[in-house]
Formats: C-alpha cells, sequence, structure tokens
C-alpha cells in the first residue's frame, strides 16, 4: 500500500505542476450546465495516466475527462477538481487520486497546487498533510455541533435537487455556526479531515470527486455517509464530518428530504 500512496502523490504533484504552469483558458467545452472543460483538465490528467501507469501498468484508470473501466483494482481520478474556480482565477483548485479496491477507496491521494498542500491516506494506515517540506498526522475537530463550520457545494448538475438542499442548508444554519462554499468537495473533505472545517454535505457529486477525500476523512477519524447514512457515499450523496457533526448531519438530510417530499418528519 505505501508503494501505491507513493504513486499516487507523485502522480499528483506532476498533475498539479500542469495545473501551475497553464494560463487560465478562456475558450472551453461546456459538457453540461456550469460544468466545464478545459485542455489543462485534460493535460493534467494524462500526466496522471503516465505517471501512474509508469508506476504500475497493471492497475486500470479511470479519469474524470478519459473514461475508462472498471476492474476489482483501480485508479479513480480528478485531474482538476475545481475546474469553475480555476476559470474565474480563484484557487481553490484540487487533483484528486484515489484507489479503489473491491468498491471502496484504500488509497486517496489530494493535492492543491497554487497552496502546495498534500494530503494523504491509506485504509487503516492514517491520513497526513504534507506542505512546506513537513508532514503532519490529521485528526478531525473536535469543535461541538453548537460552534461548527461546514463546507457545501450546490447541485447545479441536477437543480430538482435544490429543495431537499436547501431544507438541509436551512437545517444546517439552524444547528450549526455557519456554512462556507468553496467549489472543489475533494478540497471540502481534505479541510474536514485537517479540521479546518467540521464537516461537508452535498448532493449529486461524481465518484472521483469524493472517493480520495471520504477516505482522508475517515483516517483522520471522522465519519462518511451516503444521506441516508449507509455506506454508499460514492454515489456522490455525501455526509462528512467529526463523529458529532456527522450524527447531526445525518439528522437535517433525513428531515431535509422529508421536507422536499412534503412529508411532515417524525418528532419525539
Amino acid at each position: 500500500m505505501a508503494g501505491n500512496v507513493e504513486a499516487a502523490k507523485r502522480a499528483a504533484v506532476v498533475a498539479g505542476k500542469v495545473i501551475l504552469e497553464a494560463e487560465i483558458q478562456t475558450a472551453v467545452q461546456t459538457k453540461g450546465l456550469g460544468d466545464y472543460v478545459t485542455e489543462v483538465d485534460r493535460a493534467a490528467e494524462k500526466a496522471i495516466a503516465a505517471s501512474l501507469s509508469a508506476a504500475d501498468p497493471s492497475i486500470p484508470m479511470v479519469g474524470e475527462e478519459g473514461g475508462g473501466e472498471t476492474a476489482d483494482r483501480y485508479w479513480l481520478v480528478d485531474p482538476l477538481d475545481g475546474t469553475t474556480n480555476f476559470l474565474h482565477g480563484f484557487f481553490a483548485v484540487g487533483v484528486s487520486i484515489a484507489l479503489i479496491q473491491d468498491g471502496a477507496p484504500v488509497v486517496g491521494v489530494v493535492h492543491a497546487p497554487f497552496l502546495g498542500q498534500t494530503y494523504s491516506a491509506t485504509r487503516g494506515g492514517g491520513a497526513f498533510l504534507e506542505a512546506g517540506g513537513t508532514a503532519r498526522r490529521l485528526a478531525v475537530s473536535e469543535r461541538p455541533p453548537s460552534s461548527a463550520v461546514l463546507a457545501t457545494g450546490f447541485p447545479f448538475r441536477k437543480k430538482s435537487l435544490l429543495p431537499k438542499h436547501l431544507a438541509a442548508v436551512r437545517g444546517c444554519l439552524e444547528r450549526f455556526e455557519d456554512l462556507r462554499r468553496p467549489g472543489a468537495a475533494s478540497l471540502d473533505l481534505a479541510w474536514v479531515a485537517a479540521g479546518v472545517f467540521e464537516g461537508f454535505f452535498e448532493l449529486n457529486l461524481s465518484s472521483w470527486d469524493v472517493a480520495a477525500g471520504a477516505l482522508l476523512v475517515e483516517e483522520a477519524g471522522g465519519r462518511v455517509s451516503d444521506w441516508g447514512g449507509g455506506p454508499d457515499y460514492l454515489s456522490g450523496n455525501i455526509l462528512a464530518g467529526s463523529p458529532a457533526v456527522h450524527g447531526a448531519l445525518v439528522e437535517i438530510a433525513a428531515a431535509a428530504a422529508a421536507s422536499a417530499a412534503g412529508v411532515t418528519p417524525p418528532t419525539g
């Protein structure tokens, strides 16, 4: 496992250099409403593929831009998470690489090229941040829910989910201190693992957005689930946080789902 995490870190840093050396693109391809891809995304993914293949050609890769075939063990890659941020010169941008084995992440790396930060985790081996030539082990925040600050994003690809999401936003603002919306789920999750945020929630993401970051949170002592409190967070409907905050999020998500469906949730 150590060799795989080192390979993922090298590949993420190589992609980060591609991003740092690129000019912000003005001519972009639109994949969908608010969903963009640039030549930088494609170049970063090609750099990752080459680096990972050089380390171990037997492991296939599935990338956001190039696709690929899943297997019992495969790399799952988002080469530039936060493309909209990148296009606007807001450099909350991440490179996300996860090794999926038997349907779950066992290695996760999130690299923030503009911040000079590399987050990494292995299943059962803890989560770490490398920055400025030093490394430290990560642990989720111990702040109580009443003083918690959470990150979120909006389901811009599927506007029909807005009622459910906005109901959850309201529930969070009533229960927690505040919310932030940085716009790159991989970094949101890395920051939960590092204790910057106490939690994160979002709907309708892709598996490559959350796989690496979810492992970071779990290995830092946090909890990750889908909106029903189950294990299917690679569906992209994700709740993550410190144990206390995650428990509150599960309750808020259930109430939000009931509200969006026009159902009065049970009390008592």
